[in-house]
Parts: structure tokens; C-alpha cells; sequence
């Protein structure tokens, strides 16, 4: 038999700087093919391009405050679906559950409007955890007792939601027929985060900063991470030593979603104060791919997000300062991603080419 060209060989191990420095090296990569599809596609020198995108990221104070709190949203709902993907439970609803989080959330400010803060604050919260836990746990109580399909039935629910907050925004929508429902009087201002040392999102912020470490510290050091980890590694292994695997399933899902059901919560109480179908904005998606980037890692996850929102924000400010189609802007987002992704595959795995040793 003829010998391949190559074969890919799983790597027993990577030291974690080298593995930075792929990662980092596939970033330059992709900076430079930007860089040539800049010129090529637009004329322009990419380092006016690239100045743009910066400035439209982090140009201004406000523009630095809006990028820690999209990444504290992203990064939120990051976190809430980590626990699932590593018990490998493929949980595609984040994206309702923060929905129904929300919804539980506008609801309380609609309805209980006239509630002193110290009544309503508390009750939004516990509304849009439970909500949040409720869109989490049903698809998990029929993994756990009949096997359904989850990817399909987790993505199925947040249609249902959506038509919920449709449903509702006939009667509570602010303005009439906008679809948005919540609070949007500024003088009232019933159910809004205040503002600490006079910035909107630092409420924001510090909430995500306290679930970022109750996270890390709960995979790493607790019982329950424990069993996540050995579920996700062998349901079979996992009953061997007694580990209640669907105990663990159905707990694992009520936390996640319950920590979706926070970033409703933050999404309308502290940033839109209302809540629409589109609200996520398909966030929900993105952070899956946010936390198979960081392999779980809460603490790389705060970077992955960063970035993200990092691209996502200042790519609009290449159509708007340099006039250029958003499709562009969106492309080199797609590049630079792109190459992050492929490079988990350089950290993972080795190249041996045939009659050679050599290794890529």
C-alpha cells in the first residue's frame, strides 16, 4: 500500500506558553491575510483600517464602558453553559433561557411597578432565576428519564419563548407596537439598575466578576465540578463509582439555566430595560463557541469574550468612518476568529508528512 502524504497524530501534551504562542501566532496570521484582502478588496491601507476598528472599540470613555458590558453579557452566558457542555450535555437554548430570564424580568417591573426597590429588586431576580432554571430543567428531566434528543429540544424551546415575548408585547409593549416590553420611563425608573460612581454598567459588570469566580471555583475545587467532569468523560465510568447521573444532569441544567436567567436579568434591568424577541441577538450561540475556545477555562473566557465584543464593536465603525460595507467589516471578524478556532486543532493535534518528520 501507498504511504498518505500525512497522517495527524494527537499530541499526548502541550506546555501551556506554547500553546499561547500558536494561538497568538495564528491571530498574527490572520491579521495579515486581513491585511492583503484589505488592499485587494478595498484599496485602503489596513493600518487605517485597523486604526478605525480600534477607535470604534475603545476610542472614547463611552465606547470603553459599552465594550466591558457587552463582554460582561457575553462572557455571563458564556459561563451559564459551560457546566453543561462539560457534563457534554449540548445545551443550544442559552438563548431562550436568557430570554425567559428577561421576560420574568420585565414582567415584575410592568407589574410590580409601584413596589419599593428593596421588594421589587429581590423579586425580579428570583423571578428571572427560576424562569431561566425552568427553560433549563425541562429538556433535561426528558434526557435524564427517556434520552430525548437535547440539541434539538434545548434549540426547540427558544422558539416557544420567543412566541411568549410576542404573545405579551401585544398588551405590554413599550411603545404601542414596538415589540419591546419593559419600563422605559426615565423618570420612574421602576426596576433599573442605578448607577455606582456614576457609570451605568459597573453594577453590570461586578455581578458577572462575582459569577466569573463562583464558576472557576465551582468546576475546579467543588463535588459538583467533580461529577460534571467524570459525566462528561463516562456516563458509564460515572455510575461505576455511584455518581446519580441523572441527578447530575438535571442539576447541572437547573444552574445553567438559572445563570441564564442572570443575564436577562442584567439585560434588562441593567442595560435595555426592556426585553424583544431579538434582544440576545444571538449571543446564546456565540457563547457556546466562547467557551469551546477557553476548553472551559472561566478565566480565558473573559479574554475570548473581550475579544469578541472587541471585533463585533469596532467592525462598525469601518462603515461608518470609512464607509466601507459592513459585509467587509464582518468578514474580517470571520477571518480572525476563524484562525482562533484552527488553532486548537495545531494545539491538539501534529502533522507527519510521508518519507519525513517533519511536524506542523
Amino acid at each position: 500500500m501507498k504511504e498518505p502524504l500525512f497522517h495527524i497524530v494527537k499530541r499526548d501534551g502541550v506546555i501551556w506558553w506554547k500553546a499561547w504562542l500558536i494561538r497568538l501566532g495564528a491571530i498574527a496570521a490572520a491579521l495579515i491575510l486581513s491585511s492583503v484582502l484589505t488592499v485587494l478588496l478595498t484599496g485602503m491601507n489596513p493600518l487605517s483600517v485597523w486604526s478605525a476598528l480600534i477607535s470604534g472599540a475603545v476610542g472614547t470613555a463611552r465606547r470603553r464602558w459599552m465594550l466591558a458590558q457587552g463582554t460582561a453579557i457575553l462572557l455571563c452566558i458564556a459561563l451559564a453553559v459551560t457546566p453543561a457542555f462539560k457534563m457534554r450535555f449540548w445545551n443550544t437554548g442559552a438563548e431562550g433561557q436568557v430570554l425567559a430570564g428577561g421576560m420574568a424580568t420585565a414582567a415584575c417591573m410592568i407589574l410590580g411597578g409601584n413596589l419599593p426597590p428593596l421588594i421589587l429588586f429581590p423579586l425580579m431576580i428570583i423571578s428571572s432565576i427560576a424562569a431561566g432554571a425552568i427553560w433549563g430543567v425541562i429538556p433535561a428531566i426528558f434526557k435524564a428519564k427517556w434520552n430525548t434528543n437535547e440539541t434539538l429540544f434545548t434549540l426547540m424551546m427558544n422558539y416557544v419563548v420567543m412566541k411568549i415575548i410576542n404573545f405579551f408585547s401585544q398588551y405590554w409593549a413599550v411603545p404601542k407596537g414596538s415589540g419591546k416590553i419593559g419600563i422605559i420611563n426615565s423618570t420612574t425608573r421602576a426596576g433599573w439598575f442605578p448607577e455606582l460612581f456614576g457609570q451605568t454598567y459597573l453594577l453590570n459588570i461586578l455581578i458577572v466578576i462575582g459569577i466569573t469566580i463562583f464558576i472557576f471555583v465551582y468546576l475546579r475545587f467543588s463535588k459538583h465540578g467533580y461529577e460534571i467532569s467524570v459525566v462528561g468523560e463516562s456516563e458509564n465510568t460515572a455510575r461505576y463509582i455511584g455518581i446519580n447521573v441523572k441527578k447530575v444532569i438535571i442539576r447541572t441544567m437547573v444552574l445553567s439555566g438559572a445563570l441564564c436567567g442572570v443575564a436577562g436579568f442584567l439585560l434588562v434591568a441593567g442595560t435595555d430595560h426592556t426585553i424583544a424577541s431579538e434582544t440576545v441577538g444571538g449571543q446564546g450561540f456565540t457563547a457556546i463557541m466562547v467557551s469551546w475556545i477557553a476548553k472551559f477555562d472561566p478565566v480565558v473566557m473573559v479574554a475570548v469574550s473581550a475579544l469578541i465584543i472587541f471585533l463585533a464593536r469596532g467592525s462598525g465603525e469601518l462603515s461608518t468612518t470609512l464607509g466601507l460595507n459592513k459585509s467587509f467589516s464582518d468578514i474580517l471578524t470571520g477571518i480572525i476568529i476563524l484562525f482562533i478556532i484552527g488553532s486548537e486543532f495545531f494545539i491538539n493535534y501534529r502533522i507527519i508528512f510521508r518519507g519525513s518528520r517533519k511536524e506542523a
